[in-house]
């Protein structure tokens, strides 16, 4: 009897012919997380090379928020994956046995050459002469630990200090073709799955390299209006306006893109066409509402109108702030439509299955809302440990 319930609970989730095996989706919320949060960290590894490598001057008051916020949230992107697992324990297998023609494992590679050889360096030659500053004024185990991070070397020189400009410099480069990889290949999995023609497209890696780059401006723009007010300091308006410009521009090429990729597939009209039309009226919510129109029209339509008059400056910042939420929620919700979306249509083309997220359990709600916390969380912490803000008054001496 029980498992007469269960057969029928899971029909009732049921539109039209399905196969047996499409009753369940096999990823779920975390795996939305996933692509979600690695593209966090690109887009905001981006924003801060803008300052360093293309001397956007205007950007420097982010610059720093936007190195830590990239680490942050980079030290949590795999958990999502890893949460997903069967038996998570063994995550670490994929890098001691990898198999080179799976792009997964290849990742591993990319994740760690991006965490130790460029995010963690540039951040180190960034701050190098404030550890040996910091590692002499505190007390006790900061003392310890400034001074360990300093790797013996003291030399606080004018000379030591280009050096270390120079090398981050160097590293910066190097990050940017690597934060275009460490995401682009998210897309290239998806994009690759040729039984899949919601996801089955050569655009998706492009897609998914720009939709990282708005969502990451997006996050240092509410970062940085966040930890200002925070600490009750005046906001630096002509920083704001410059990356309203550069989400403005970055958005219009990111839904070009995608728009692109949907008259592709209306032009092509393939065996498909029907059922992907059926399934963009299931998404209308996610897809149409939340995607489209509040994370995408909404903010072109404020940020254009800003291109040509700019209205007082409390008008902007409330603007900017609200945009920079529109546009996260809108990101999440595009990557919510093409990991959940492409799994709720049959192989067959002739019925649909419906996914309902878990309040809890291994990939519920509360734990995808944990993933989202424990980044912020890590953040606080790493301005608390590494303060832009000190770091930019030791300078000025």
């Amino acid at each position: 009897m029980g498992n007469f319930d269960q057969l029928y609970q899971a029909l009732t989730k049921v539109d039209g012919f399905i196969y047996p095996n499409e009753l369940e989706l096999r990823w779920s919320v975390l795996i939305t997380l996933y692509p979600y949060i690695t593209g966090l960290v690109a887009g905001a590894f981006i924003l801060a090379s803008l300052n360093r490598v293309f001397n956007v001057k205007a950007l420097k008051p982010t610059y720093e928020i936007s190195l830590l916020a990239a680490f942050a949230f980079l030290c949590v992107a795999t958990m999502p994956l890893i949460s997903h697992l069967g038996q998570p324990q063994r995550f670490y297998e994929i890098m001691m046995t990898p198999h080179l023609t799976s792009a997964m494992a290849i990742f591993g590679f990319v994740y760690l050459w991006y965490l130790m050889a460029v995010l963690l360096l540039e951040i180190w030659f960034d701050y190098r002469v404030d550890f040996v500053i910091w590692s002499r004024e505190k007390k006790g185990l900061l003392k310890l630990v400034y001074k360990i991070l300093t790797l013996g070397v003291m030399d606080t020189s004018p000379k030591s200090v280009r050096t270390d400009n120079k090398l981050g410099y160097i590293i910066t480069v190097i990050g940017i073709p690597s934060a275009f990889l460490l995401h682009g290949y998210v897309g290239f999995i998806f994009g690759s799955v040729k039984a899949n023609p919601w996801w089955s497209s050569v655009l998706m890696p492009i897609i998914f390299l720009f939709s990282a780059m708005v969502s990451g401006i997006a996050l240092v723009l509410f970062l940085y209006m966040i930890i200002t007010y925070i600490r009750k300091q005046k906001l630096d308006m002509l920083c704001l306006d410059t990356i309203g410009k550069l989400l403005f521009y970055i958005l219009i090429l990111d839904f070009t893109l995608e728009s692109l990729d949907q008259i592709h597939r209306i032009y092509e009209a393939g065996e498909s066409f029907d059922i992907i039309s059926l399934l963009m009226s299931k998404l209308f919510f996610s897809l149409t509402i939340m995607q489209v129109l509040m994370g995408t029209f909404i903010p072109l339509a404020i940020l254009g109108f800003f291109q040509f008059h700019k209205p007082k400056e409390k008008i902007r910042k409330a603007a900017y702030f609200i945009i920079s939420i529109l546009v996260l929620v809108g990101i999440f919700f595009m990557r919510w439509n093409v990991v959940i979306g492409g799994q709720l249509f049959s192989k067959s083309f002739l019925g649909f299955t419906t996914y309902k997220i878990g309040l809890i359990g291994r990939e519920g709600l509360i734990m995808s809302i944990v993933w989202i916390i424990v980044p912020f969380i890590i953040l606080t912490f790493l301005l608390w440990f590494l303060p832009p803000w000190k770091k930019a008054h030791i300078e000025d001496k």
